[in-house]
């Protein structure tokens, strides 16, 4: 039951951050933002989390996750207020950084709890359940907010995901048996640095990988509106673009037990990299609905497998008593590289449109393919 619960809270309140996602990039080009800007706007959600993914990791480990979860989810709540009370460019800014923070705290005590859950033989079925919540947030957030747009503008839309957003802090207020009790002891307190967390060569690589993963999903939810609106397309059909993508990862994810039982993770992984490498390719080349909807679906298919492999990964090799830790370093190199990208590619937006932005998605993604094979084979050998 404790699963479903944290489930449950989670697809709330990821169903504001994903809705969000789209909200703001289509506030932003209503407002007449250039394609810099925006590129400096998506850049803002990752500042401050790639600041604090380990320390919110470092905390959840040893304080619990009750109080990050609470935190996050009333975080969420004001940095959505925000562009609805004041509807500028600015306030979208000021929002981005506070839903970036507040999401991190919320994020990785999530994870942290959902692996918590059970012992090691039920992880990997944990993770998989909880993976297919996020494919659930992802799918209704994204056609919610576009379905709202459309009818009742971009205020109310805000409003509403703030509604939504309510529901997991004030419930924890009240109600938090399902989480397990932890006793802090001086023995439960792991030493270590990050560094040492690095010196792990199987560790190293699936941070990597599985922060690429996670950048090509949110890079994904942030440029596909703006091609979308590039090329014409209306706010709900957006949105159910980007909904196929979740609609996939929801479906791969009820056989991800399955072929990991079968392949094993790290080879499974290795085909979503090399998968969605090749998916980004695409985007940029069609404007038809429905061959962007068949390719956002193929990239579901192959993101949405392989984001809940690499957390499965990233917890089992970490140190004991430093998943958290290790999850939150994952985030950070996820910010990073969602920083420098739209950064870089930004101003060549202006200029070229999205397609270097879908384009250098295409190329971390398969780098970090032939990058997990390689891992792969070095350890077959050992």
């Amino acid at each position: 039951m404790a699963v479903y619960i944290t489930v449950f809270f989670t697809v709330l309140n990821q169903i504001a951050m994903k809705g969000n996602r789209m909200l703001v990039a289509l506030y932003a080009i209503e407002l007449k933002a250039s394609p810099m800007m925006i590129g400096v706007l998506i850049s803002m959600y990752a500042i401050f989390p790639l600041m604090l993914a380990v320390y919110a990791g470092r905390y959840s480990d040893r304080h619990g996750v009750r109080r990050p979860l609470i935190l996050g989810s009333f975080g969420m709540c004001i940095s959505l207020m925000i562009p609805a009370i004041f509807p500028r460019m600015p306030a979208l800014f000021v929002s981005a950084a506070l839903v970036g923070i507040a999401n991190i705290f919320f994020h990785v005590a999530s994870h942290n709890l959902i692996g918590s859950l059970g012992d090691a033989s039920e992880r990997t079925s944990n993770f998989g359940t909880f993976s297919l919540g996020a494919a659930i947030s992802g799918m209704l957030g994204p056609m919610l907010v576009g379905f709202l747009v459309d009818r009742v503008g971009y205020t109310n839309t805000y409003y509403t995901l703030v509604a939504i957003a309510l529901i997991p802090g004030i419930s924890l207020l009240f109600y938090y048996g399902f989480i397990p009790a932890k006793i802090i002891s001086k023995a439960e307190k792991v030493a270590g640095s990050v560094r040492d967390l690095l010196t792990d060569p199987r560790l190293r690589n699936t941070l990597l990988t599985g922060g690429m993963i996670v950048t090509g999903i949110d890079l994904f939810n942030f440029y596909m509106p703006i091609h979308g609106r590039s090329i014409g397309l209306s706010a709900s059909l957006i949105g159910v673009i980007i909904g196929m993508q979740a609609a996939a990862a929801f479906v791969v994810r009820l056989w991800m037990p399955h072929m990991a039982r079968r392949f094993g993770e790290t080879r499974i992984l290795t085909w979503c990299l090399l998968m969605a490498g090749m998916t980004f390719l695409l985007f940029p080349v069609f404007e038809q609905p429905l061959i962007l909807a068949a390719i956002s679906f193929l990239l579901g298919l192959a993101l949405g497998c392989g984001q809940p492999l690499s957390i499965i990964l990233i917890y089992n090799q970490s140190p004991p008593g430093r998943a958290g830790e290790a999850l939150g370093l994952r985030l950070t190199v996820n910010k990073f590289t969602q920083i420098m990208v739209p950064m870089l590619f930004g101003s060549l937006g202006a200029a070229f449109g999205v397609y270097p932005i879908f384009w250098s998605s295409a190329l971390l993604l398969l780098a970090g393919g032939y990058s997990n094979a390689k891992m792969e084979k070095k350890t077959v050998a050992e």
